[in-house]
């Protein structure tokens, strides 16, 4: 299932936490709110945790990760680098990037298995990217804009695109990344979907104002739901069935 939140007064929660399958990042705050509905959602099942790096809280803009690895900018300091790697699950490869365009979430989008990348990152980074995230790397553009990570959000189970993202290009991705892709928007219009949005394959985290409409598309797109119905229909079933008894 999608849920609502906001970081403070910021609706563009993909700027201020990071979720994967094997972790979830959310950044240090004034107050525990974001990092409680985070905590209630998924802390059973994955370990959150509060980090700031650089000394900055946009975390999910600087960072890029999924459930083999986390590749965090070069300015991230000592300290911050030895606090994650002593909260990370063992599983987790860390790695510090050098890289101009220092943003990796802005510049990478990734699930598992495949990496969209600005189609100028160095070289040396996407190898970087391939071997710490073990995924295929591809150079790419969203809508013809080469900031993939913030303009779409991937996971195992499908993807969100910009909303001027043509049919063909759809299509395309959906090849390359072999998942269902459909183009849409996030907090009431948002073209910015990395940043109004984080999601991994059970469940997402969407700003505020993201419209029922909005959500609906993303609960189909990612297949959020898929595992719900049928655990409360089993669940309906046995009630029923005690109850008959």
């Amino acid at each position: 299932m999608a849920t609502r939140c906001r970081f403070e007064n910021n609706n563009e929660v993909g700027v201020f936490s990071k979720l994967t399958n094997s972790y979830c990042l959310v950044s240090l705050g004034g107050n525990d709110v974001f990092y409680n509905i985070f905590e209630a959602e998924v802390g059973d099942q994955i370990p959150v945790i509060r980090t700031s790096m650089a000394g900055c809280r946009i975390i999910g803009r600087l960072s890029v990760g999924n459930r083999h690895g986390l590749l965090v900018p070069n300015s991230t300091t000592d300290t911050e680098l030895q606090y994650l790697r002593n909260t990370l699950p063992d599983s987790v490869k860390l790695q510090r990037v050098e890289e101009r365009l220092s943003a990796l979430g802005n510049v990478v989008a990734c699930n598992d298995y495949v990496a969209l990348v600005h189609p100028d990152i160095d070289r040396e980074t996407e190898d970087i990217i391939a071997d710490t995230l073990k995924v295929e790397v591809f150079r790419h553009t969203i809508a013809s804009n080469p900031l993939v990570g913030s303009y779409c959000s991937l996971s195992n189970q499908g993807g969100l695109v910009h909303p001027n993202t043509s049919t063909q290009d759809q299509d395309e991705l959906a090849t390359l990344l072999q998942v269902p892709i459909v183009a849409g928007t996030i907090n009431q219009g948002s073209e910015l979907i990395g940043a109004g949005m984080v999601v991994n394959d059970w469940c997402a985290f969407v700003g505020l104002p993201t419209t029922t409409t909005e959500i609906s598309v993303i609960e189909s797109i990612f297949r959020l739901n898929d595992q719900k119905p049928s655990n409360i229909t089993s669940q309906m079933r046995s009630t029923l069935i005690d109850s008959l008894a």
